[in-house]
């Protein structure tokens, strides 16, 4: 039986929550469902905080200001995503001290990981870095040290995030899924058909999983 060709791209942002749950939970339907894909995938970038310093600001107080999230709903929140993350093979790691940080230059590295064949493998490792090791992504340090650990070259990803060469190219692409009225991440988008918003259950994702593969078939 022939693999079907499967086209998925996910809009995100490796400081959102709900992006690696759901990616998590897309991954357990593709290891589930019963179809033989030929899976191609794809990160788009999306800034929950565009407008972010760099200095960032304490993840409570931040959501606290954007949301009026109050401490008790916070700590509830937070107790919830640790046992799915849990659930799913993803460790959350939050602490009293972690702080929100800008996502403009990982966004880059991701761009041009894509070109290397290491994207989802270094979305992934920032995924790590921010929820489970308690690093700082907006940091080029951090963020060189995450594309030597899946592969890339330290040295290459060191000067691109220096001299910004992939900066419009991040941002004509938010651009495009903004047109295409993505505001809210994540968002899955498969064979270009199928916008799966926010971070649903795997039986959610085999469901749309069937119904793209018997478009296909007809």
């Amino acid at each position: 039986m022939d693999a079907i060709p499967l086209k998925i791209d996910v809009v995100s942002d490796v400081v959102c929550p709900w992006c690696i749950i759901g990616y998590k939970q897309l991954h357990k339907a593709l290891a589930e469902t019963p179809h033989n894909f030929d899976v191609s995938l794809t990160w788009h970038p999306f800034e929950l905080n565009p407008n972010m310093g760099d200095e960032g600001e304490n993840l409570r107080e931040h959501l606290a200001k954007k949301y009026g999230t109050t401490k008790e709903q916070s700590v509830s929140a937070r107790a919830r995503l640790t046992a799915l993350g849990e659930s799913l093979g993803f460790s959350f790691d939050y602490f009293d001290e972690m702080r929100m940080v800008s996502t403009f230059r990982a966004h880059q590295l991701l761009h041009w990981a894509h070109s290397q064949g290491r994207q989802t493998e270094l979305k992934l490792a920032l995924f790590a870095a921010f929820f489970s090791e308690r690093q700082d992504v907006s940091k080029i340090d951090v963020l060189v040290a995450a594309a030597a650990h899946v592969g890339l070259a330290a040295d290459e990803a060191r000067q691109l995030l220096c001299d910004a060469r992939f900066a419009r190219a991040v941002r004509d692409e938010q651009r495009y899924w903004l047109a295409r009225e993505v505001h809210a991440v994540p968002t899955f988008m498969l064979n270009d058909s199928y916008p799966i918003p926010g971070a649903q259950d795997a039986r959610t994702f085999l469901r749309i999983l069937d119904k793209a593969a018997e478009m296909q078939a007809a």
